[in-house]
C-alpha cells in the first residue's frame, strides 16, 4: 500500500527522504491534509481542541476526519455525543462512525462493548491499532484528518509521525506549563521527526469576571520569549470556561462565545 502518488506529502519530500519512507496508504483513501494535535501531558483540554477544530472545518464546508489516536483513554466519541456508536469492519475495511454534520470519526471505543473497558495492551500492539487506523480505515476523499494524539512523546507519536503524511502539529498546553520543559520536549520531537510545528494553543489561558468582565490571568510568564527562542507561533489563548467544560456533556454549540473565539485558531491552521 506504499504509494507516493496517494501521499498528501509527495510534493515536499526530498529524495533521502522518500527511500526512508515508511508511510503506507490505502488507495481507496485520498487525504489532503493531516494536522497532529499533541500535548506535553495530559489534562490540557488537548482533545477538546481537536474536536473544535474538526467541527469548525467542517462547518467551513471542509470534508474532515477526526482519528482519536489516544488508544487508552480515547474521549473523541464522548466530546462528540458518539459514545454509543459502532464502527463497521468488513473484508474492505472499517467503515467510520459518521456524525450528524458529516464528520467521520474513528475511535477504538467504536471497536468495543463498554467504553469504559480498560485496554490493557503494550506499546507496540498500541502503536499497530492506531496505524490501522490510518491503512485500514476507509476516509476516502478528505480535505483535512485531524489526529488526536496522547499526551508525551511516546510509542504512538512516533508512530504517528513515521507512518502518516503529517502536515503539521497543533501543540496544547496550559499556561502553568507553557513555558516548561514538557512542551520543550514535546516540540523538539516533533522537529526531530521533521515535522512542522504549525503553533501553540494556550487553553485555560485566562477567566472572565462574570461581573465585570475583566480579564484575569492566572499566570504570568515569558511566553512570547518561550515562543522566540523554539521558533513557533501562539495560536490563541482559550478561557478557562463553563462552555468548553461542558462540551463533554453537552457537545458543541455553535452559540458558545468560545467556538466564535476557535475562528481565529482555525485560520492560522488552514493557512499555515
Amino acid at each position: 500500500m506504499a504509494s507516493c502518488e496517494s501521499c498528501s506529502s509527495k510534493d515536499k519530500c526530498s529524495d533521502s527522504k522518500k527511500q526512508n519512507c515508511m508511510i503506507e496508504n490505502n488507495p481507496i483513501n485520498n487525504v489532503k491534509n493531516i494536522i497532529g494535535v499533541m500535548s506535553g501531558k495530559g489534562g490540557v483540554g488537548k482533545s477538546t481542541v481537536s474536536v473544535m477544530l474538526a467541527n469548525d472545518l467542517v462547518k467551513r464546508g471542509y470534508k474532515v476526519g477526526i482519528l482519536d489516536a489516544d488508544i487508552t483513554g480515547p474521549s473523541i466519541p464522548r466530546l462528540l455525543g458518539l459514545q454509543n456508536k459502532r464502527a463497521t469492519v468488513m473484508e474492505t475495511g472499517i467503515f467510520p462512525v459518521i456524525a450528524d454534520n458529516g464528520l467521520k470519526v474513528m475511535s477504538l471505543n467504536f471497536l468495543i462493548d463498554q467504553e469504559n473497558t480498560p485496554v490493557i495492551w503494550r506499546g507496540p500492539i498500541i502503536a499497530g491499532t492506531v496505524k490501522q487506523f490510518w491503512t485500514d480505515v476507509l476516509w476516502e476523499d478528505l480535505d483535512y484528518l485531524v489526529v488526536d494524539l496522547p499526551p508525551g512523546t511516546g510509542d504512538v507519536a512516533l508512530t504517528v509521525m513515521q507512518t502518516m503524511p503529517l502536515t503539521g502539529v497543533v501543540m496544547v498546553s496550559v499556561p502553568q506549563d507553557m513555558v516548561s520543559m514538557i512542551v520543550a520536549k514535546a516540540i523538539n520531537m516533533t522537529k526531530k521527526m521533521d515535522v512542522d510545528v504549525i503553533g501553540v494553543v494556550e487553553n485555560m489561558s485566562y477567566i472572565k469576571c462574570p461581573d465585570c468582565d475583566k480579564t484575569i490571568k492566572m499566570f504570568e510568564g515569558n511566553t512570547q520569549q518561550f515562543l522566540d527562542e523554539m521558533g513557533i507561533k501562539l495560536l490563541g489563548e482559550l478561557p478557562m470556561s463553563k462552555e468548553i467544560i461542558n462540551i463533554a456533556h453537552n457537545g458543541i454549540s455553535e452559540s458558545d462565545d468560545v467556538v466564535k473565539m476557535f475562528e481565529n485558531i482555525t485560520n492560522e491552521v488552514i493557512n499555515s
